[in-house]
């Protein structure tokens, strides 16, 4: 990928398509005070150069019956390398799991999964999770309220 040194109008460009990335490049433009064609020149220098990885739409949890948000912190029985790329390439299977994260700490990896029951939650662990090569303890939280969640980073 080309590398692209981000300017202020780059940052700016960011921003918008951060909070809405369904501007159109007419409306971008006007909000960044560029003309239309260079405002679209920019958003796809930025798109090669891998800046905007990719656009999404976000769904409420809620709204598609994913009520529990559950954080779970999972140590191997041994850190070696073999261990951890068996753990990291079962994560990818579970669409359930939305975060994984390799840590410091008590904990070897703490990942994020959102289930439509505790029932779910009992199916994953039992049947999924624990069943992983490797997997020596896994210890589970839930989520009471989500107070902040952004996708926007602070640029």
């Amino acid at each position: 990928m080309p590398h692209l040194d981000l300017d202020a109008t780059h940052i700016r460009i960011l921003r918008e398509l951060q909070e809405d990335a369904k501007l159109t490049n007419v409306a971008l433009a006007s909000r960044i005070h560029l003309s239309p064609s260079p405002c679209l020149a920019r958003v796809n220098a930025l798109e090669q150069a891998g800046v905007i990885d990719r656009y999404v739409t976000l769904l409420d949890p809620l709204a598609v019956g994913l009520g529990v948000s559950v954080f779970i912190h999972v140590r191997l029985e041994r850190q070696v390398e073999d261990a951890l790329e068996a753990f990291e390439s079962a994560m990818h299977r579970y669409p359930e799991v939305m975060e994984c994260y390799l840590m410091t700490g008590e904990s070897d990896y703490m990942i994020r999964v959102v289930l439509k029951d505790v029932q779910a939650l009992e199916h994953f662990i039992v049947n999924e999770l624990s069943q992983i090569p490797g997997v020596a303890n896994i210890r589970s939280s839930f989520s009471l309220k989500q107070v902040k969640y952004k996708t926007a980073l602070p640029l």
